[in-house]
C-alpha cells in the first residue's frame, strides 16, 4: 500500500463510524476519549468531534512512561498530561496515531493506570504496520500498512493531516 495514497481525514470518519458501532454494541454510552501526543491527540480531537462525545477531551504525554528513555533521552517537547474527568470505572477511548511495537501503548496504560482503574479501554489506531513486540492490538484501524523494520509511518499535522514514509534514524542492531 502507497503511504500517499492514504487520505487521513477520510480515514478517520471510518474509524468514527466503526467506534459508534463498537461502543453502541457494548453499550457504552460516554466513554472517556484520550489521545496520546501529538499524532493521537489530532486524530483523538477528530473523533472526539465526529462522535459527538460529552465528556472533555483527555491527552497523554508518556515522556516520562517510555521504556527506552534511558537510550533515546527526554522528549524535548514534554507536555503535561491532561485528564480532565476522573477515569476511575469509565470506558476509555485511547488515541495513537500509528502502531507499531506496542511500547508506546504500553506505557500510556501505564500512565493511565496511574489515574485510576477503567472499567475498560478501547484502542483506536490511524495506522497499524506491524512489527508488535508486545501483545498489544487495536480494537479500531484505520488501516493496516506492511514496511520493512527500517522504514516508519509519520503523521505530520495538525491540520492538514498528511502521512509520509521516514527511514529509521537509529543504528541498525
Amino acid at each position: 500500500m502507497n503511504i500517499d495514497t492514504l487520505n487521513p481525514e477520510q480515514i478517520i470518519a471510518e474509524m468514527a463510524a466503526a467506534l459508534r458501532t463498537l461502543l453502541d454494541g457494548q453499550d457504552i454510552a460516554d466513554p472517556v476519549m484520550v489521545g496520546i501526543y501529538t499524532g493521537g491527540v489530532w486524530i483523538a480531537q477528530r473523533l472526539h468531534q465526529l462522535l459527538r462525545l460529552e465528556s472533555p477531551l483527555g491527552t497523554l504525554d508518556i515522556s516520562f512512561y517510555r521504556d527506552d528513555f534511558t537510550r533515546v533521552g527526554m522528549n524535548p517537547q514534554v507536555k503535561p498530561s491532561l485528564l480532565p474527568v476522573n477515569i476511575e470505572d469509565r470506558h476509555i477511548i485511547l488515541v495513537d496515531d500509528v502502531l507499531n511495537t506496542g511500547r508506546t501503548i504500553r506505557a500510556a496504560l501505564n500512565e493511565l493506570f496511574d489515574y485510576g482503574r477503567p472499567a475498560s479501554i478501547l484502542l483506536a489506531v490511524l495506522v497499524e504496520r506491524g512489527g508488535r513486540e508486545l501483545p498489544i492490538q487495536a480494537d479500531v484501524v484505520g488501516a493496516h500498512v506492511k514496511l520493512a523494520r527500517d522504514r516508519h509511518i509519520k503523521l505530520h499535522g495538525p491540520a492538514p493531516l498528511r502521512l509520509s514514509l521516514v527511514e529509521s534514524a537509529r543504528p541498525k542492531v
